[in-house]
């Protein structure tokens, strides 16, 4: 007697669960972010230069520069926008060319992996870092030096938007400059010496309208002049806006100029990136 067998179906094995854009960017990010954290020296200086210069300049210097206005008060809106400007501009300036230099771009290139994830990655990270910085600093000047936070849904709406078309254009910017840098060493060199230029004209040390007129022309070009004067519209009184040189804070200017600033960094990203080095073609 003999018994048939029947032929055993083929084992299929479940097919890979494809991600969607919004998980892979999230994922992409929690990378971006581990592979920050791991830097110390970028954390404790992106993190804490904001908070360092709070700490030295409001305890040297806490007369008023305005009738209810303290310098730690105005020097804070200024602080605040230089370490947006940190976390982005600064940031993806020098770490993109290391990144450029070690190779690691040009293997994301080769891989399936969406070009825009990569970018997308680097967004969040700089977006949660931002987020972690500035809360920082607040809680530190609130704490030590009495400040006032915004009290209308007003003011934050307009912390919100100053904050964000700010951030934007710095990470932009901050992409395609790192396209200057011809090594990895070379980075630091290229982008540190805008920041700083930036930061000594744009009203963040020292009085804006105290500056040389010629000094505040230069500074009305680049977005770092508008975020400061955007946040001092949020935590300054109203009657600080007439000793802005436009007589007032000039709030839609402020957002047209970053506006500006967000599509011209995005013109030069998309004909600058580069994603590997001069000698590797």
């Amino acid at each position: 007697m003999t018994t048939t067998t029947k032929p055993t179906a083929p084992v299929v094995a479940p097919a890979a669960r494809r991600l969607g854009p919004a998980r892979l960017a999230l994922r992409q990010g929690r990378l971006e972010l581990r592979q920050f954290l791991r830097s110390r020296e970028s954390v404790v200086f992106t993190l804490g230069f904001p908070i360092i210069m709070v700490l030295i300049f409001a305890s040297i210097f806490n007369d008023e520069i305005a009738p209810g206005v303290s310098y730690t008060q105005y020097f804070v809106t200024g602080m605040i926008a230089t370490g947006l400007m940190t976390v982005s501009f600064q940031n993806l300036g020098i770490w993109i060319p290391i990144e450029r230099d070690r190779g690691v771009l040009k293997r994301y290139r080769g891989t399936p992996m969406p070009k825009w994830v990569w970018f997308a990655g680097k967004v969040i990270m700089v977006l949660v870092t931002g987020v972690v910085m500035t809360a920082m600093l607040l809680a530190v000047s609130v704490t030590l030096f009495d400040l006032d936070l915004p009290r209308t849904a007003t003011a934050w709406l307009t912390f919100g938007w100053v904050s964000t078309l700010g951030i934007t254009a710095c990470t932009l910017c901050g992409i395609a400059i790192s396209s200057l840098a011809r090594t990895a060493r070379s980075g630091s060199a290229v982008v540190t010496p805008v920041a700083l230029v930036l930061q000594f004209i744009s009203g963040v040390f020292f009085v804006f309208t105290n500056l040389p007129n010629w000094m505040q022309q230069v500074a009305a070009f680049f977005p770092l002049k508008w975020m400061c004067q955007g946040l001092r519209s949020v935590f300054l009184p109203e009657s600080f806006g007439a000793q802005e040189p436009g007589g007032s804070f000039e709030l839609t200017r402020v957002a047209l100029v970053l506006a500006a600033w967000c599509v011209i960094g995005l013109v030069l990203c998309l004909t600058t990136f580069r994603w590997t080095t001069r000698r590797d073609g």
